[in-house]
């Protein structure tokens, strides 16, 4: 029972501090839904949970929290841009881009392992305890129908979660990047 290994997931020989796109998942510790609450104005008698016989779910004061240091992530690493994401209620999908740095720049460049850890210890640190799984899953973007795939995915996968039952693309999604527009 305790001496499982863990799948090794990560590309052999890539180096994930190089300029590029990457698609990562993180999911909380036991799938605890924590980032999502009812929005008690949009219930129906008896629905009592996210999605059951409810409106489009808010976010949690934890999921309030979470999208604050998704947003932060440019701003703790020069190079680093979240280009889209979206928070479900147990786990958050992001597309993350490490640009170019400047020549004769002497700064070490961010591996994804690391931005991911650093990202993971500050949502802790602000929801006082610790909330993810061990790891992440990650791919490296090769290309750009790659890139516009999973976009496409991001967008559509709250209106695949199996709770939310009401979903409007014209109402927004008040927990989804900013970025509604793809890129061409």
């Amino acid at each position: 029972m305790g001496g499982e290994k863990r799948k090794q997931i990560r590309l052999t020989h890539y180096d994930y501090s190089h300029p590029g796109a990457y698609f990562i998942t993180i999911c909380t510790a036991g799938r605890e839904k924590l980032f999502w609450e009812a929005d008690e104005k949009n219930c129906e008698p008896g629905g009592t949970s996210v999605g059951a016989a409810c409106g489009r779910p808010l976010l949690s004061e934890i999921g309030v929290k979470l999208d604050r240091e998704i947003q932060n992530l440019s701003t703790v690493y020069e190079f680093v841009c979240v280009d889209k994401y979206v928070i479900m209620p147990d786990h958050i999908h992001m597309i993350i881009t490490i640009s170019q740095r400047e020549a004769g720049r002497p700064q070490a460049a961010p591996t994804i392992s690391r931005i991911i850890n650093q990202f993971k210890g500050a949502v802790s640190k602000a929801v006082g305890r610790p909330i993810w799984q061990k790891g992440y899953y990650d791919h490296v973007i090769r290309n750009e129908q790659d890139y516009l795939d999973i976009w496409d995915y991001i967008d559509t996968n709250p209106a695949q979660e199996r709770e939310v039952k009401f979903f409007s693309e014209t109402e927004g999604i008040p927990w989804q990047s900013k970025k509604t527009k793809r890129p061409m």
